[in-house]
């Protein structure tokens, strides 16, 4: 998703990038060797561009905090620590795996503020003008407002759950009304989300062509979504309605579990059955330190790798940055557990064997390191500068992740799947895909495999949050509860608008 047309790069600011400029009084007001918007989207292969300019954000890695949504919220999770190179590195992501973080501490909540509202500019200015786009076929038409609205809903349920009240903008604002909006109740999002989902889903195809569509919107990455929007609502009597959703995907033919855990995660093996929606991260740009701004590859993967590594497999050329080092709480929860080869690597006792070296004083260095995005050499790219250019998707959803969900809705609902499958069958299934026996489908064992399972792609914080966990977990990192369940509004979105800052947080 290489197309850049616009960019909402703040709520009350707006930069539009490649085909228009945002005029100030200083500027020319027709600038020269600009396409203006008003101007634009005059046929088919435009519009195109546009629907590419809205998945466009979804890959941003390079701002200001220099990483993917995953590594920030495993820093916020009992799965990882902050790690980098000391107390001041990155200091968005140190405060929030010390729930220190505060309005103005920089990075985190600007960075996903920013790349959620940008999305939903986009969205919005699509759906606006897609009706009226010359030579636009009918199902061209039908297709691209349906994913409109799944990107909507996506940014939408990542801005609820990061920040809870949030503005809830649904058309493309004027200058005049940039600093008038106000928040809203998480409840009124998720009207708005399962609303957008709904207007989605019959219209997106149920299966594409990933060597040429690889990262669109599909029926069942919406119909997930829904399902885990609604799980999210945490209301007991609709739990049988998510259930229903996510038994859409479940047993859809479009998917099923690899035999292989790790397969899951090889960069080579992008878009693969489990897959119900990926970020796509690409080399393509091959940019270098000169040029990164929004940068699509995935920076996240030499985040997480161990400081100055010197050895065999993992790249060393450049070396990690020692983020995220994992918890021997995760640790001692995986040893055992098959899927722990594939989640965490144990880079001290390849030391200890002479198998390779690497700089221990990272800051909260505990020796085992994030497997599932490790910069693996034998994928370093070729072009660029290798940090910026790590082809690492991100799997957004995939299919253990909505089996679990499920079961945990059957569990909550006491009701039964459409399929007639049980929360059973789906833990089980979870389970044996690695060679695990059954356990019963209670909600704290359906709670302890989603842990194992999606162990570091950043969903731990997430589910300890909205099962009420996170007071107790997360307790030794500092968390308070009543506050740190979300991000402080940014600083910034404050200034001069209507906007509160959330309970518990400075200004």
């Amino acid at each position: 998703m290489k197309t850049r047309l616009i960019l909402y790069s703040s709520l009350f600011a707006c930069t539009l990038v490649a085909i228009a400029a945002c005029s100030k009084k200083f500027l020319n007001p027709a600038p020269q060797g600009t396409v203006l918007q008003s101007d634009y989207y005059q046929n088919p292969t435009e519009a195109l561009n546009g629907i590419v300019a809205a998945y466009n954000p979804l890959s941003w890695t390079t701002l200001s905090s220099y990483c993917p949504k995953m590594v920030i919220f495993n820093a916020a999770s009992d799965d990882a620590y902050a790690g980098g190179g000391g107390a001041s590195d990155n200091p968005g992501i140190q405060a929030l795996n010390t729930f220190t973080i505060q309005a103005a501490t920089a990075n985190v909540p600007p960075d996903l503020w920013n790349r959620n509202y940008s999305g939903i500019y986009r969205a919005n200015l699509m759906l606006q003008v897609l009706p009226s786009v010359p030579g636009l076929s009918a199902d061209l038409l039908s297709r691209y407002t349906a994913e409109m609205h799944f990107l909507r809903a996506y940014y939408y349920f990542d801005l609820v759950r990061e920040f809870g009240n949030i503005p809830l903008i649904l058309t493309v604002l004027q200058q005049n009304q940039w600093f008038n909006q106000l928040q809203v109740k998480p409840a009124q999002v998720y009207a708005q989300i399962e609303a957008d989902l709904g207007a989605a889903i019959p219209d997106l195809p149920a299966s594409i062509n990933t060597s040429t569509d690889g990262g669109r919107a599909t029926k069942g990455a919406a119909q997930a979504l829904l399902g885990k929007a609604i799980i999210y609502e945490n209301n007991t009597a609709r739990m049988t309605e998510a259930a229903a959703h996510l038994d859409s995907v479940n047993t859809s033919p479009n998917y099923a579990l690899l035999s292989n855990f790790g397969d899951i995660f090889n960069p080579l093996n992008k878009f693969n059955s489990e897959s119900v929606f990926e970020i796509v991260h690409t080399s393509a740009s091959g940019v270098t330190w000169n040029n990164f701004s929004d940068d699509q590859g995935n920076v996240g993967v030499q985040m997480v790798g161990p400081r100055g590594y010197s050895g065999p497999v993992w790249e060393s050329n450049q070396a990690g940055y020692g983020f995220n080092p994992v918890t021997l709480d995760l640790v001692n929860a995986m040893k055992g557990d098959p899927r722990y080869p594939y989640t965490i690597n144990n880079i001290d006792s390849l030391t200890n064997a002479n198998y390779c070296s690497y700089d221990k004083t990272g800051y909260d260095n505990t020796g085992y390191f994030v497997a599932k995005f490790a910069p693996l050499a034998a994928y370093q790219s070729t072009v660029g500068v290798i940090p910026l250019n790590w082809t690492n998707d991100e799997i957004e959803i995939r299919l253990a992740d909505t089996y679990l969900l499920e079961a945990e809705a059957l569990v909550r609902g006491g009701g039964a799947a459409p399929s007639g499958l049980t929360a059973q069958n789906f833990l089980d299934k979870v389970r044996a895909r690695v060679g695990l026996p059954s356990v019963p489908a209670t909600l704290d064992n359906i709670y302890n495999e989603r842990r194992l399972e999606l162990a570091t792609e950043g969903s731990r914080f997430f589910d300890l949050v909205r099962t009420g966990q996170a007071a107790t977990v997360l307790a030794s990192k500092g968390f308070q509860s009543g506050r740190n369940e979300v991000l402080p509004i940014p600083l910034q979105e404050l200034n001069n608008t209507k906007l509160v800052q959330n309970p518990g947080y400075s200004q």
